[in-house]
Formats: C-alpha cells, structure tokens, sequence
C-alpha cells in the first residue's frame, strides 16, 4: 500500500520537469530520462536498479503491480503516488502513450566503448544512422533475444535514451551494454582491434548470408576457419537508404540477406534479427 500524499497537480513544476525529460535537451542536461509502462519499469528495477531515480504509480497500478512497488521499495527507490492526471501529463503529449499507471526516472544508460571491449564480446550489434527510434528500440531487441554482448549506436543514430525507442525495447534497454555517440570510424577501428569481424547488413552485398552459415555449419564438423563462429560486430544502416558506400568501405565484409521471393527488402528489425540469430547459432 503506498504512503504519503498523492501529486495530484498535472502543472505542478515537478510535473512539468518530469515531462520535459521528453526532450533530449532536458534529458542531457538532468542525465535522466523516462521508463513507462510495468514492462520497461520491471526490467530496469530488476537489472539496473541502481539507475532507478524515482517511481511515479497511480493507485490501481499500485494495486495490480503490488510486486513492482514492492522491488522499487526494496531497492530503496522513492514512490511517490499520483493521479491519472499527473501520469498523463509526465507522459508528455503523444496521445498514443499508455504508461498504464507506472512510470520511472532513471539514470542514462549507455557505457564507454572501452568497457564493453574489455569484456570480450563475441557479438555486437552497431547501429549506423539509424534515425527512427521504433527501428533502434527494435533491433537492441533483437540483440538481446540474441544473446548479443553489446549494443553501439553511433553519433549519427537516435538517442537511446528517446522515449519512443525505450518502449519499443521492451525493456531489453537494461538487459545488455549499450554505448551511444561514437562516430562509425573510430567504432569500427576499436571493433577490429579487439579482434571483432566487422560485418555490414546491406542488400548490395558481395556475401550471402547463407553461404556464410553453410561455411559455420561446415567448419562445425572440420574444424575449419569460418567467419561467423568468430566475434562479430553486425553494422545496420538506415531502414531508407542503408549504409552509404563509405560505411560499406569500413567493413571486413558486406553481406546480404538472401530474398528468395518477391519481396523487395526486409525491414530493418528483421533483416537485423536474421544477421544475430546466424550469429548466434553458429556461435553455439
């Protein structure tokens, strides 16, 4: 049962300093940002709870995620109740979002590229201009279903931190390293020094994605070299136009993912999810 008094003011200044984290001005100056919906609250309370600023939950949200207020107050994280009013509000102004009664201000996320290589990661998905945040929240999706080590997007991509691409994680966000703002050329060159493939998703590819599994799958038995049994960094470009050929140029090899019907493409976060699942599986 919460305690204390409910924010029930939707133009109250701590509303309104919510809210604004919204807008990544806001979010890089205060160096928060917002987590909506049970989901996404549940994750980051369970593997980043440390990040976990604050809790804002309606009084039937409290009743029906008893267990979430009970992690928050575990982790000695504030909960403050507050009206329908008050959620909507902090929520910002898209009539599409649903917190359904829950909503976190959390620390930023992202880690310095040095300290995912220090790890030794064996797959790592990077994101190039890769400007739409549905399209990046889906791929650190697919990475993580993966069992990829890392997630990099470049200074060219969206914030990771905006709320349409936190939602869209469902809260994979707080399940794996996620490092933002490096250039791809100094990504791609600390890449290959810590001995990572560097391979680029691109429909005019030179490689075949398949020939690149029949090789995995063959070395499996021979024991001999194959690409994709090595760490790999996948490099994904813009849904529209891809990667530009000076990004291609960057790479160890551009690959394809096969079309075998009428298709024209796949979207990003398919084409993405097929190139880490190869990965994966000839990883195994």
């Amino acid at each position: 049962m919460l305690s204390g008094e409910t924010l029930a003011n939707p133009r109250s200044d701590r509303v309104k300093a919510v809210a604004r984290l919204s807008g990544r001005p806001a979010r890089l100056r205060a160096g928060r940002f917002l987590v909506e919906g049970p989901q996404s609250v549940r994750e980051a309370l369970r593997f980043r709870a440390a990040d976990v600023v604050q809790l804002y939950v309606t009084e039937a949200a409290a009743q029906r995620y008893a267990e979430i207020v009970a992690a928050a107050l575990a982790a000695d994280v504030p909960v403050t109740p507050v009206t329908e009013a008050v959620l909507a509000a902090m929520a910002g102004d898209d009539a599409t979002v649903n917190p359904q009664g829950l909503l976190a201000v959390c620390g930023l996320v992202d880690v310095p590229l040095d300290e995912v290589l220090a790890a030794r990661p064996r797959l790592v998905a990077v994101l190039a201009q890769v400007r739409d945040p549905g399209n990046a929240g889906t791929v650190i999706r697919a990475a993580d279903a993966a069992g990829a080590d890392a997630v990099l997007l470049t200074d060219a991509s969206v914030d990771v931190h905006n709320p349409k691409c936190v939602r869209s994680t469902a809260g994979s966000l707080f399940h794996l390293p996620v490092v933002t703002g490096v250039p791809l050329p100094d990504a791609v060159a600390a890449l290959k020094a810590a001995d990572l493939a560097v391979l680029a998703a691109d429909g005019a590819g030179r490689t075949d994605l398949d020939d690149l599994l029949d090789e995995a799958e063959t070395a499996r038995t021979t024991g001999a070299p194959a690409l994709l049994r090595g760490p790999v960094a996948w490099v994904f470009g813009n849904e529209a136009w891809g990667l530009p050929p000076a990004d291609r140029a960057l790479a160890d090899q551009v690959v394809r993912v096969p079309v075998h019907g009428h298709a024209e493409s796949l979207n990003l976060g398919t084409a993405a999810t097929v190139c880490l699942y190869a990965s994966a599986r000839a990883h195994r």
